[in-house]
């Protein structure tokens, strides 16, 4: 199944307090990008702190395979750039794994070049449509080809010379502004991406902080406008990679959820595009403490302190979806354990996430006895605030279909419920968070 490995099921069971301090692996999508914009830049990129996942290391040998230097000494990444518009032709397709973004970015990145490059998946990632990106490259003069219903393998060729455009991006999504981003910056002219609904803003900050001339309008309807300056020179820079606040949603829904427990989490990232489940969990009454808020690299950076507290349901604000999307399902898992109903909405993301997420998050609810709605956007959960008779007795495994923030969130549901929860697979864990098992039984959860 996922790359090779024969699935190995786990078992979460009802835990004690949860006590220690935690740090998190670094951001995912700011490694994706430092791999990226640090083989493309002239000079130097030194990056600490980065999250070593399938997915990253995937980008990493991309960029590798495009012309850029990349060697870790110690803790450090040393990456020697190609210089912007100087990348290599591949020999061979490039296969990113279970990576979306990697995935989606590189396609924007290296497009437009005057080239082929191919690019191949898993089977999760050749399921998942790329349309998205590959209409505003077309306007761009990209050819494509690509299997039925615009899915992997891809083949792109970049025209002489690539016209810059103004996109206009259809649905909340950054891997979509940040491909036509990328594809600008080897682009003569102005290149503008117009976004509807503001989405997770680490291109635009990252490219700033490499020095492309780049602009960010926001209209007063919220709108934002984004202008970049093709064939601009980019520089090597030294980057710490915060913690990833997807990840961080694990320990900290378990801290909430088992009685007792009291968890530091260093180093999180506070990018408010990011920000939406503590927002939430804040609203139904969750303990958590923001201490020593810094700036990192541009970034808003903070440790939190989290607490057992007594959970309440809420209805989340549909425009909030774009900075949660990742953390749905943990959320969900959450509202199983809160008094009263949680009211999801806006969710059509989760269709065509590594999974159908709504419906996998749904299908594992019932599963382990938990009162819940699947709409075709939205999720209703009325919890339990003692987790009493949730989990199963019998073993039944709940179905990740190779997605690695179901299995995690699943397996925090069986540490506070009455019974066991157990997932079919735990292997692609690895994709985003490898060290997880490790850090959650180092708390005190019981996960086997």
């Amino acid at each position: 199944m996922s790359h090779g490995l024969s699935p190995r099921p786990a078992t979460a069971k009802k835990s004690a307090d949860l006590k220690g301090t935690v740090r998190i692996p670094g951001d995912k999508s700011i490694s994706h990008r430092s791999f990226m914009f640090g083989g493309l830049a002239s000079g130097e990129t030194r990056i600490t702190g980065l999250l070593e996942g399938e997915d990253v290391i995937n980008t990493g040998k991309a960029m590798q395979a495009m012309g850029a230097k990349i060697r870790k000494d110690g803790d450090t990444w040393i990456i020697n750039g190609v210089g912007n518009g100087a990348l290599l032709a591949p020999e061979a397709p490039l296969d990113f794994g279970n990576a979306g973004t990697g995935c989606r970015l590189t396609m924007g990145l290296v497009g437009v070049y005057d080239f082929d490059s191919t690019f191949v998946g898993d089977a999760s990632l050749t399921k998942r449509p790329m349309g998205r990106v590959l209409d505003p490259l077309r306007q761009m003069g990209v050819q494509v080809k690509s299997a039925e219903g615009d899915r992997l393998p891809v083949t792109l060729r970049g025209p002489q010379t690539p016209n810059p455009i103004t996109y206009r991006v259809p649905m909340a999504s950054a891997q979509v502004k940040s491909a036509v981003l990328l594809a600008g910056l080897n682009t003569p002219g102005i290149t503008t991406v117009i976004e509807p609904v503001m989405t997770r803003d680490h291109t635009e900050k990252m490219l700033q902080g490499f020095g492309a001339n780049l602009t960010v309008e926001t209209g007063s309807d919220g709108v934002r406008t984004i202008r970049l300056e093709g064939r601009g020179k980019l520089t090597g820079q030294v980057i710490d990679v915060p913690g990833d606040p997807s990840s961080t949603a694990f320990p900290l829904v378990a801290a909430l959820l088992v009685p007792g427990s009291d968890v530091i989490i260093l180093n999180v990232l506070m990018n408010p595009t990011r920000t939406g489940l503590i927002l939430t969990l804040q609203e139904m009454g969750a303990n958590i403490e923001v201490m020593n808020r810094r700036l990192a690299g541009g970034e808003d950076v903070a440790d939190l302190r989290v607490r057992h507290s007594e959970l309440t349901g809420v209805t989340v604000p549909e425009e909030r979806a774009p900075s949660m999307i990742d953390e749905y399902p943990v959320l969900a898992v959450a509202a199983a354990f809160a008094d009263g109903a949680t009211v999801m909405n806006g969710l059509d993301e989760l269709r065509v996430k590594e999974s159908d997420r709504l419906s996998a998050v749904a299908d594992g609810l019932k599963l382990n006895g938990v009162d819940c709605d699947e709409g075709e956007a939205s999720l209703v959960v009325r919890g339990r605030p003692d987790g009493k008779s949730l989990g199963s007795a019998a073993g039944a495994q709940v179905k990740t279909h190779l997605d690695h923030r179901i299995a995690m969130s699943f397996l925090v549901m069986g540490l506070a419920s009455e019974h066991p929860v157990t997932i079919d697979d735990a292997t692609m864990i690895a994709t985003s968070f490898p060290e997880f098992m490790d850090l959650m039984t180092g708390l005190g959860a019981k996960i086997e």
